[in-house]
């Protein structure tokens, strides 16, 4: 209980130091006008309050990932809270404030401009590729997930095909409709019924004096299989999470000051990062350790967990509302993973989407090929968004750490992570038979030859690129 209770707090104590470290560091100007005003359209660019913008980014960014992930991920024991903890201050949250305020400096733009700006043209056609791929995995991901657990809810009263063509319907709306319409609207209430889905059960786990596991590093996977890298890839979105990259601009479009952005962005993270830590002890404490997850999840996967959890913890009416709330994740992270689509391609192609013409016949392709994917086994899916997720984020910080290089501000707060998991990607694609296959202690010397070679480039060209004519940020008026 010691090792949870303290994880929770350092991540609370983290938002107002290391948090407060990096906004100072990159230097948010309250005086600027932001693209929410300058590029007004009423569409994907339109200033919303703080609070909903807020509660909207935590929807966003927390899919599935910080639940059936530290589910996952607790099969490795309390070990899982230290990743969850470190991850979520210095690598996953840094991430989330600076994609996020980067993107706010130019014109809302999404990674995949942000790469090719900063990172050389060629990078902008691969992470533009990349980055709707892991798109269309996450809202693939996304909705056979939480399809699954309404399956599981309602029994007999359902079937998937038409939860999975419903939840097909409200995809479409949110990537089509403006985003006040039904993002803005419906996400601060689904935004409550997390909070209190979660507060609940890490209440429960509390009070009841569950038995959750302290930290010890004699604690192995039921399956040996090692920490580094799968850890680091299986704990994703309660850590670090590339996925984040590609909803950031959705909040930068609207979003009214730059002074909002340590809450909006490094805040919810930290928040996701609490959310991890709960089900991760749940899972931890009430299965009879490792080897009683791990043959619970065998059994009925990690939405089997989450029910037995949910009602563990609440009784039939709280786990089913818990339950609920879990759903709500995926659903409300799988419309704007589809929406981020539609917007990288429209920069991409540049085609206005003041039109919902122009918004449809971008957007109609990308469901189909998801209805395709959906027939693929899930668990083939996710190890290939694991690390697909996982590389955006290494994007996203070799980006983060070019543009702080170039602003001559400290450039290791995004290096660092940076460097951390570009060998932690590059080990699991080595080893993993979904990559590679090379044995392990081979893929740890060539994944390191490629972190080295990877950051040697990156310095030559950062030096390269502080000495040209590069603008770092979109001239914008300022608020008069």
């Amino acid at each position: 209980m010691f090792t949870f209770l303290g994880g929770v707090i350092l991540l609370i104590i983290g938002y107002f130091t290391y948090g407060k470290f990096v906004e100072k560091v990159f230097g948010p100007k309250q005086e600027r006008s932001t693209p929410a005003f300058t590029h007004k359209d009423g569409v994907d660019y339109l200033p919303m309050s703080e609070k909903k913008n807020s509660l909207i980014q935590l929807l966003n960014i927390a899919g599935v990932g910080p639940i059936f992930g530290p589910i996952m991920g607790a099969l490795y024991g309390p070990v899982a809270f230290v990743w969850i903890v470190i991850g979520c201050i210095f690598a996953g949250a840094v991430h989330d404030y600076l994609t996020g305020m980067i993107s706010i400096r130019n014109r809302g733009a999404h990674l995949p401009e942000l790469a090719g700006k900063f990172l050389g043209k060629f990078m902008k056609h691969v992470v533009n590729g990349f980055a709707v791929l892991l798109l269309l995995l996450v809202g693939t991901v996304f909705v056979t997930a939480p399809a699954g657990l309404l399956n599981n809810l309602l029994g007999d009263w359902s079937s998937m095909g038409m939860i999975l063509g419903v939840i097909f319907v409200y995809y479409v709306l949110a990537t089509l409709l403006p985003v006040d319409k039904i993002i803005g609207r419906f996400y601060p209430i689904f935004g409550a019924l997390l909070l209190i889905s979660a507060v609940g059960v890490g209440g429960a786990l509390i009070f009841t004096g569950a038995p959750i596991p302290e930290l010890s590093f004699s604690n192995f996977h039921p399956d040996n299989a090692p920490i580094f890298p799968l850890l680091f890839l299986t704990i994703s979105c309660g850590a670090l999470s590339g996925f984040h990259a590609t909803q950031t601009p959705i909040i930068s479009r609207t979003t009214q000051n730059e002074s909002q952005g340590r809450k909006i962005f490094y805040g919810m993270m930290i928040t996701e990062g609490v959310i991890a830590m709960i089900w991760a002890a749940a899972a931890m404490s009430l299965f009879d350790g490792p080897v009683g997850l791990n043959e619970i999840l065998a059994t009925g996967g990690t939405g089997l967990v989450v029910s037995e959890v949910s009602t563990a913890m609440l009784g039939a009416i709280g786990g089913t509302l818990a339950v609920l709330g879990v759903i709500i994740l995926p659903i409300t992270s799988g419309d704007t993973a589809f929406r981020s689509a539609r917007m990288i391609i429209a920069d991409y192609l540049k085609i206005s989407q003041k039109k919902i013409a122009s918004r449809l016949w971008i957007a109609v392709p990308l469901f189909i090929i998801s209805f395709a994917l959906t027939k693929i086994d899930f668990t083939l899916l996710w190890r290939y968004f694991s690390w697909a997720n996982q590389s955006t984020a290494v994007i996203a910080l070799w980006v983060a750490a070019m543009y702080l290089f170039i602003a001559k501000k400290n450039y290791w707060i995004a290096m660092i992570p940076g460097v951390f998991m570009t060998m932690a990607t590059s080990t699991y694609i080595l080893n993993a038979p979904i990559g590679f296959g090379i044995n392990l202690t081979t893929s740890y010397i060539l994944a390191a030859i490629i972190t080295v070679a990877i950051t040697v480039i990156f310095f030559v060209a950062a030096k390269k690129a502080r000495n040209s004519d590069i603008e770092l940020d979109e001239d914008i008026t300022k608020v008069a």
